[in-house]
């Protein structure tokens, strides 16, 4: 409720700001340039290093350059493509452990997918699964609530302690001449991230405070938005059987008898994809876009001073009758041959944002989304438990579920149709 009230409107009794329910891409790509810095927050200043990170830092030269190393050697179609091995590990071991209740517990796809994303991002960013489960914030704490400074502060030592731990260990390796991740032989991401440091060849040098700064934005990212995703889908599609039919039938007809789904069939899997889609549109995983005003600026007849803060309510934004027929329901079909894309193509539609501060990681987001949904929809047979129904949103920085998503998966034997 709380986003869906957001409106046109000033809040002064919070700052000097406005929201935008509207038009986002007049501010994010007309506006850009005047907009593309982030506004500051008790949060960001305590544990993401007094923002000097990608995702909160203040636009210039640093931020360009690391959203450029992001999309060309981090986050690279052809970086992505080398974690394929990791991907499948990982889900092999989603489906084993969801197998494992055998269609007669309720099984917790919540808890599932966090240890699925945060376990491939890990293995990603640090080349092993860290073991420690009580640091990486989520980005649920992010609002500013008084009283939570010290334990703020806490969070980030801890955070700090265990990030340095693992540069050491790099930078030992590197010393030794072990360079590159132990499981595949190829560089993870602290790897290219010291490359560079060492490189000299930087317009603005990176400290070993900027690369854990990049991999807490990372890590967030990549764990939350996807584990996110996935369940919201699920969760629509149990709301109407006919369309987890839908989609569970194309999965098992384009991938008939395989004993696991390879990531070259997501191309064949055009429902699949649809789903996806619309899953973003109702819940994009950042539902709200902080910025902040660098220069005066009139946006839809209104004038923005500068240093004013700006909120772009994506969220109601994607549930706008203007842009999309039937607004608050979920229907994958309203995709079907559109060539929509995720840069703003379809007005009303940016689930990674827009612009200069556009997420850098959506394929790799998406390759987290797309290959788990299409096991679980092909290796099981899935409804809720008696008496549970779908539940709502909660309210935060990404729009959470109120509660775990638990479900009955009856194994599917692909033989069975033959």
């Amino acid at each position: 409720n709380w986003l869906k009230n957001m409106d046109h409107s000033a809040w002064s009794s919070v700052c000097s700001g406005c929201v935008i329910s509207q038009d986002g891409q007049e501010i994010l790509v007309t506006h850009d340039p005047a907009f593309a810095t982030r506004p500051e927050s008790l949060a960001t200043k305590t544990i993401w290093y007094k923002r000097d990170d990608l995702v909160f830092g203040f636009y210039g030269d640093f931020v360009k350059q690391m959203r450029k190393i992001c999309v060309t050697e981090l986050l690279s179609g052809k970086n992505v493509r080398s974690f394929t091995f990791i991907r499948q590990d990982e889900n092999s071991k989603l489906i084993n452990t969801v197998r494992s209740a055998q269609g007669r517990m309720p099984v917790n796809v919540t808890k599932m997918m966090l240890a699925y994303t945060s376990s491939m991002v890990c293995r990603a960013a640090f080349g092993r699964v860290l073991q420690s489960g009580r640091f990486f914030p989520s980005l649920e704490i992010l609002p500013v609530i008084t009283g939570l400074k010290r334990k703020w502060k806490r969070m980030h030592h801890e955070m700090d302690d265990i990030l340095d731990d693992v540069i050491k260990q790099h930078q030992g390796n590197r010393e030794n001449g072990k360079v590159g991740n132990a499981e595949s032989g190829d560089e993870d991401i602290i790897d290219v991230l010291l490359r560079l440091q060492e490189s000299g060849n930087l317009q603005v040098p990176i400290t070993t405070r900027n690369i854990k700064a990049l991999l807490l934005d990372i890590f967030n990212a990549g764990t939350d938005n996807s584990s996110v995703t996935v369940q919201w889908a699920m969760s629509e599609l149990m709301r109407q059987p006919n369309l987890i039919a839908k989609a569970r039938d194309e999965v098992r007809q384009i991938c008939e008898a395989k004993r696991t789904i390879e990531e070259a069939d997501m191309e064949k899997l055009k429902y699949l994809k649809m789903v996806i889609h619309e899953t973003l549109r109702l819940h994009p995983p950042t539902p709200i876009i902080p910025r902040l005003s660098m220069e005066n600026r009139v946006v839809s007849g209104y004038t923005i001073p500068d240093k004013t803060q700006i909120i772009v309510n994506a969220w109601a934004i994607g549930r706008d009758p203007e842009y999309w027929d039937d607004a608050e329901n979920f229907k994958p079909e309203r995709f079907d041959l559109k060539s929509i894309d995720y840069f703003g193509s379809q007005h009303g539609y940016f689930p990674f944002g827009l612009g200069r501060r556009m997420c850098p990681g959506i394929t790799f987001g998406l390759a987290n989304v797309e290959l788990p949904l299409a096991h679980l929809l092909y290796h099981f047979d899935l409804k809720l438990p008696d008496g549970m129904e779908p539940a709502e949103e909660s309210e935060g920085l990404t729009v959470q579920r109120k509660n775990n998503l638990f479900l009955i998966a009856t194994p599917y034997d692909p033989s069975s149709d033959r």
